[in-house]
């Protein structure tokens, strides 16, 4: 109900005429017209002195229903709980999914990668020359020969210019090659698969 009209209900049922009510409350006739026709609202100053006329209270006279406002409170609560609920739903899925993803494609990226270059093999060569014994190994994918690491003596690197290659066989039949053609001798283990 509008105030206006429970200004109007108030006042009547307390039996008073429009210029009682105004006397009363401090206001002129005229104002408690407007106010029972909707053209105006007492401020909060002039509720106030209705309410204690009427003997009732602010959210009785302005039909303030509080139960409407606890369950609109108690819903806009649901709703939000409701909210966090799905937010914390959401939360653990990607915790539990985002990893099992990374896993998978990790897997499926290795898959890939060994079916286009092969599995990570290693395998190293031994040479003999000049009466000193040198060693150098290389891990590199099977069927690429592309060379993930390499390392060992430094002399039969800076001696072949083996490190100018990208794939390891080339690198090991240019070190055998340099060896056997300056009179030593070199061997090569077999190539093995790593595991990562």
């Amino acid at each position: 109900m509008e105030i206006g009209k429970k200004i109007m209900e108030l006042r009547k049922m307390k039996g008073l005429s429009q210029e009682e009510l105004a006397e009363k409350v401090g206001v002129a006739r005229q104002t408690i017209s407007k106010w029972e026709l909707g053209e105006t609202s007492p401020d909060l100053k002039q509720a106030k002195e209705l309410s204690k006329t009427f003997n009732v209270s602010l959210d009785e006279l302005t039909d303030n229903d509080i139960k409407e406002v606890l369950v609109e409170k108690t819903s806009n609560t649901e709703k939000l709980a409701g909210m966090i609920l799905k937010f914390i739903k959401a939360m653990v899925v990607f915790i539990i999914v985002f990893p099992i993803l990374y896993i998978a494609l990790f897997i499926l990226v290795k898959n890939i990668r060994e079916k286009n270059m092969g599995r990570l093999m290693d395998t190293s060569i031994e040479c003999t020359l000049h009466g000193e014994t040198y060693s150098y190994e290389f891990a590199f994918y099977e069927t690429t020969g592309e060379i993930k690491e390499a390392g060992g003596d430094g002399y039969l690197i800076n001696i072949t210019d083996a490190d100018r290659y990208s794939d390891a066989y080339q690198a090991l039949d240019k070190i055998d090659a340099y060896v056997k053609n300056s009179g030593g001798t070199c061997t090569k283990s077999e190539p093995k698969p790593i595991e990562e």
